[in-house]
């Protein structure tokens, strides 16, 4: 097979144990004459980037001095890349291990599908194998957000072809350089989370296609930012649902969505983050402290608070308090 000029693209934040062993899975030889790769560092402070360094002298690290998010992050990579002559850029999580045949896959994908521009690959998860955690997904107006096709399911064989998709999970993702080109670069206001969505959509909408390549094959550990559910997630699950929404849902069809779905279920976050503060603090005075209680609390409001956020026009990172959002 010949391979055009292809790129990836991993995001470092403070994970050097995920990235090196991401770089080793695609790998030894780097750089390949079959891809070429870059890390773009976040602004790490964990010593990430001389260990990447030292293990892999010849991979080139973007250092962007401070945590941009995984938009601001990967468009840093991806303005480097139209720089020069890449064909494709492949966006790849740090936290991933892949199949050796991933480039390979992906490429025989865009060939099948000419017409199409993006492509997801098939997420695994890194502790349950043979689990699906991503291949691609749709927008559903029954709930005002995307699913997934195949979301935890166990891999039974039955997802082995490519189907055109709504978008393509960011952890894996491929574009071709035309994309970027023509619809411009992830929106960083998302800075975490719904980013990849808004650009699919926006790809979609200027007539490009998306499609699943569901013989790309990888392991996500699944971001340890996010494992158990943590505050922060929620601050961005909520405002940026709700960006998504003013970005790309407009005029009749928005207002039946906050009619119907958004606005209830606002009104149900707040009214659950008053009911479990309430509860957490009379515990509290009772001397009957209860942490997952606690937490649930804390979560309702983080979303709380990312919907005031959306509503007073404040994006980047979410507050402190909640958990500092990292990337990926």
């Amino acid at each position: 097979m010949r391979f055009p000029k292809i790129v990836i693209l991993i995001l470092n934040w403070n994970g050097k144990k995920d990235t090196l062993e991401c770089l080793s899975s695609l790998g030894q030889a780097l750089p390949s004459p079959k891809f070429a790769t870059l890390v773009i560092d976040n602004g790490s402070t964990d010593d990430s980037v001389a260990a990447i360094r030292e293990a892999f002298p010849e991979v080139p690290i973007l250092e962007t001095k401070e945590n941009l998010g995984f938009a601001g992050g990967n468009n840093a990579g991806i303005s480097w890349a139209l720089t020069k002559s890449f064909e494709w850029i492949f966006l790849l999580n740090n936290d991933t291990v892949v199949a050796p045949d991933l480039i390979q896959r992906l490429l025989a994908a865009a060939k099948a599908k000419p017409e199409g521009k993006i492509f997801g690959a098939k997420i695994y998860r890194y502790d349950e194998k043979n689990k699906i955690d991503h291949l691609g997904g749709y927008w559903s107006p029954s709930k005002a957000e995307f699913e997934s096709y195949a979301f935890g399911k166990t891999d039974d064989g039955s997802f082995e072809e490519m189907q055109q998709a709504d978008y393509v999970c960011g952890c894996a993702l491929l574009m071709h350089r035309s994309v970027p080109e023509k619809i411009g670069l992830l929106e960083k206001s998302y800075f975490l989370l719904w980013e990849e969505s808004d650009f699919c959509t926006r790809a979609k909408n200027h007539g490009l296609q998306i499609w699943t390549a569901p013989q790309a094959k990888l392991w996500h550990k699944v971001s340890a930012s996010f494992t158990g559910g943590k505050p922060h997630m929620h601050y961005f699950w909520w405002r940026n649902r709700l960006l998504y929404l003013s970005r790309n849902r407009q005029g009749a069809e928005k207002r039946a969505l906050y009619r119907t779905i958004v606005g209830p279920q606002i009104a149900k976050c707040f009214k659950l983050a008053i009911l479990k503060t309430l509860q957490e603090s009379l515990l509290f005075l009772c001397n009957k402290k209860d942490p997952k209680r606690s937490a649930k609390a804390k979560r309702y409001r983080a979303g709380c608070m990312g919907i005031l956020h959306y509503f007073l026009g404040k994006f980047g990172n979410c507050p402190a308090r909640y958990g500092r959002g990292s990337a990926p």
